[in-house]
Order: structure tokens, then C-alpha cells, then sequence
């Protein structure tokens, strides 16, 4: 199973450097914490449709091979994130496998719960990086952010209800 929204992020091509663009726009697009606790900011209920969650092998995350450490499989996890019912981002988690032990074990067991409810709790969470990325009209970014030091990539699609635009 798949949705359109999640076709659009896999097709988001990334900025080689921050573009020059409104500040409320790269407020949205550089936001260092949770984007489900803004999204709840805008006093919107956050609820997450759960599209694919599951392990998958290096050719089915091609965009976030090359940031990841090899090996032979990943968590991939794959939302909807909704504001009071209505579709404000698509999200993509990949997580190699060896990132799952010890606490990190939770990000298979997320379920319908917004992935920033458990990354944006934990005292060893750090972000490498933001790159800001277009498809079409639709802006998105992706980073690579690190629990205890192990990575993962976290990419978000930011569709057109959303409050971005």
C-alpha cells in the first residue's frame, strides 16, 4: 500500500544550500524541534495514518543509502500526519537495523504515535543536518538525526493544507 503524498516525497530533490526564501517559510522548513508539537501549536489534534512499517532492503531507500551506514536492512516507516483529520505531511523514517537496540528498539513499535512524540523526549537526540528540498509547488527537507549517537533519516513532505503555505 502507498499514497500519492509519499510518491511526491520520494520525488523531492534536494537544495545544494539554503535557498533565500520568506522567513515564515524557512521557519517552517528549518524547525529544530517537533513538528507534531507545532502542528498542535496551531491547536490542531495530530494524528498519524500509518501507510508502511516495516524492514526493507538498501534498494528501497536509494534517496538515504548513501547517509546511512551499509547494511542489510533498514526500518522503514511511512505516515501521514493529519491535523484534525486533514493531511499536513508525509513522513519517511529510515532506520538501519543495527540503530535498533536498547531504547532505540521503541521506533518499531510506533505505531500510530507521531514519531517527534518519541524522538523529542529523549536527552541523547542530535540532528547532523537539514537539507531542503521541492517537488513541484510542495516543499520538504529530510535530516539525518542521531538517538545515542546512532542514525537515522527522517524525511517530510509538506502538503498543500498545511500551514507552511
Amino acid at each position: 500500500m502507498s499514497h500519492p503524498a509519499l510518491t511526491q516525497l520520494r520525488a523531492l530533490r534536494y537544495l545544494d544550500a539554503i535557498p533565500a526564501l520568506e522567513p515564515q517559510l524557512l521557519d517552517w522548513l528549518l524547525l529544530e524541534d517537533s513538528m507534531t508539537k507545532r502542528f498542535e501549536q496551531q491547536g490542531k489534534t495530530v494524528s498519524v495514518m500509518l501507510i508502511r512499517e516495516d524492514f526493507v532492503t538498501a534498494d528501497e531507500i536509494t534517496q538515504e543509502h548513501g547517509l546511512l551506514p551499509e547494511e542489510s536492512r533498514y526500518w522503514l516507516r511511512e505516515i501521514i500526519l493529519c491535523a484534525d483529520g486533514e493531511p499536513w505531511l508525509a513522513g519517511r523514517t529510515v532506520v538501519p537495523e543495527s540503530t535498533l537496540s536498547g531504547p532505540e528498539l521503541a521506533l518499531q513499535q510506533l505505531g500510530t504515535t507521531p514519531l517527534g512524540r518519541y524522538l523529542f523526549t529523549s536527552s541523547t537526540l542530535t540532528r547532523d543536518f537539514i537539507e531542503i528540498g521541492r517537488h513541484e509547488q510542495l516543499w520538504g527537507r529530510r535530516s539525518r538525526l542521531r538517538l545515542g549517537g546512532k542514525p537515522l533519516m527522517l524525511t517530510e513532505l509538506f502538503l498543500p493544507a498545511s500551514p507552511l503555505y
